[in-house]
This record gives structure tokens, sequence and C-alpha cells, in this order.
């Protein structure tokens, strides 16, 4: 299998468990947060709706400066309702996706920079650092739904069934053989 399809089908799943979970978001709890150290659930919800552009930027550009010295290399756009978090979600992944079909295996294997402040933080070969973008993106998700529990929202099935959905989650149907 090529290595830009089998990323496209994994970067689909976790799409439709982010999808899932961001269905669950109450709204007016933006500035919620289980500790003082913990990230704000607002930030936390749009962090989730958003990661996929990460995808998207590591294969278009060469590097990103998260922390340049000039300002900001990446505004986002925050939205506080579930409705909101879907939509940008659903753009987020749109175009991920498109550039993980465009993408070749070879342009995969070439490097990728993340910079702070002009210094190289990481380095790797693009496909390492989709993957190691898709494991944060399903790490923040998991963080989410331990806020969703603390807010007394429902959990959907993930990976398995959850307390809440008994289903086995988004994974694809399979034909019988």
């Amino acid at each position: 299998m090529e290595l830009n399809r089998f990323l496209l089908e994994e970067f689909e799943r976790e799409a439709e468990r982010s999808r899932a979970a961001l269905e669950h978001v109450p709204s007016g709890r933006d500035d919620w947060k289980p500790h003082d150290k913990s990230m704000a659930f607002g930030y936390l919800t749009n962090l989730v709706a958003t990661m996929p552009s990460w995808i998207g930027m590591q294969l278009l550009r060469d590097e990103l400066d998260v922390a340049p010295v000039d300002g900001p290399s990446v505004t986002v756009d925050r939205t506080a309702t579930s409705a909101g978090l879907l939509e940008t979600l659903s753009k987020s992944v749109a175009e991920a996706r498109q550039a993980l079909i465009d993408t070749t295996d070879a342009h995969l294997a070439t490097p990728w920079q993340l910079k702070a402040r002009g210094q190289v933080v990481a380095e790797a070969a693009r496909s390492l650092m989709i993957q190691d973008t898709l494991n944060h993106w399903a790490h923040h998700r998991g963080q989410m739904t331990v806020y969703l529990r603390l807010l007394g929202a429902k959990i959907p099935a993930l990976y398995g069934p959850s307390a809440d959905d008994r289903s086995f989650g988004p994974y694809p149907h399979r034909e019988a053989t």
C-alpha cells in the first residue's frame, strides 16, 4: 500500500472520531478547566477541530515557525458552539484530505521543520511528522473526552464502547468474507 493512502485512511478514521466527540460539546463552558494548570475547554475543543490543518501545512510548506519573533504565523478563528466546531473541523479535514490525496510517497519522505523563534525544534520526514500529528490529535481528543465527562456530557464510542455509547464507534462497515 502506498504511504499516502495509508496515512489518508488513518486520517479519515481519526476525523470521524473527532467529529463524534465534538458533537457532544456543551455550549457556554469555553472558559472552564478542571485545574488551574489545564487548558481551557474552549481552547481544547478548537484545537481538536483545527488540528487537521497541521497536516496540510506539513505537506504544502517546508516549515512552520509557531512563535516567530515578528508575530503570529498562524491565526485561528475560535468558535464556541458544537455546530461551529463541526464546521471548522469539516474545513480542516477537507484541506488535509486534499493535501494527502495530492501528495506522493516521495514528497512524504522529504524533511519538514517545526521552528520556534527561528530555531528548529523538530525535523523529520513529512510522513513521520504527520504520524505525530495524528497521535497528538488523538491525545487532545482523549483529553477533551475527559473534560466532557467532568462536564456531564455524553462520551461517544471512539475506539470501542463507552459508558454512554455501547457501539464500537465510527469503524467502517466491512463486508462479510
